[in-house]
């Protein structure tokens, strides 16, 4: 037994069969846990849990698809894990969207909604649907994927930067309200991190070493630099922590 041993516990991470979600989930099942696998593509999850289960040599993955955009297949997404390992005590809401880049005056309302919805609401949606597994288990960790864009600025992902923002105040929020019945919420700010969600913002040469010389890291983030805060936040290290967003980004905020 240490502070990170996860063993017995039941988690969901969303947008796990790549980039941050997959980093995160191959790592909660490192340290013991049994984790759903989720994103819109059945074939995506499969895959990913597979590969899981491959590694360890036991169930330690579940494959359940469901879009954030759609409350019922999210409901589902838990009652298919409850029905497989348990209740859930673990959830990382990992999954996002971003259909824009540009300013925001040219950002369409079917855009805009869409950033909010996927953000912001579904998020809300998935710390609702945790809290009656976590209330009967007594605890319970939530952690929402957020990013330095909702600490400043942007004149192309303004939208985005704003639903990130929102997330912040949501883990605020969510951890007042939940705290007295033993559930924690908390958030990751990442930096710029190397995945295909983030393309656009690293794929140019040029720019990308212009923004790693200006990180103490001289580095942008790999997916496996967030996997570590997300495990010890899901973890009883983590137990006198809530309310919090931690900004794991190569020192680009300082």
């Amino acid at each position: 037994m240490t502070l990170f041993d996860l063993s017995g516990k039941t988690a969901i991470v969303t947008g796990s069969t790549r980039g941050i979600g997959r980093a995160i989930a191959e790592e909660l099942a490192r340290h013991g846990a049994r984790v759903a696998i989720s994103s819109r593509k059945q074939d995506a999850c499969e895959e990913v849990a597979a590969a899981i289960n491959a590694e360890h040599g036991e169930t330690r993955a579940l494959a359940v698809a469901a879009s954030i955009s759609d409350k019922q297949q999210l409901a589902a997404l838990f009652d298919r894990t409850r029905a497989a390992f348990g209740p859930v005590g673990i959830l990382v809401c990992n999954a996002a969207s971003n259909p824009y880049y540009g300013p925001m005056e040219r950002i369409t309302d079917e855009q805009l909604r869409k950033v909010l919805d996927n953000n912001i609401v579904a998020n809300h949606w998935l710390i609702q649907l945790a809290l009656p597994d976590m209330r009967a288990l007594g605890e319970g960790s939530i952690t929402l994927v957020s990013s330095i864009g909702g600490l400043r600025a942007s004149t192309t992902i303004g939208a985005y930067c704003i639903s990130k923002a929102a997330d912040m105040q949501l883990v605020r929020n969510a951890a007042a309200e939940y705290g007295r019945e033993g559930i924690r919420v908390n958030g990751i700010a990442p930096g710029l991190v190397r995945t295909e969600f983030a393309r656009a913002l690293w794929d140019d040469p040029e720019a990308l070493a212009a923004t790693e010389a200006r990180l103490p890291l001289r580095r942008i983030g790999e997916p496996d630099d967030l996997a570590g805060i997300a495990v010890y936040l899901a973890s009883p290290a983590a137990r006198w922590t809530t309310g919090q967003t931690f900004v794991v980004d190569g020192g680009a905020t300082i």
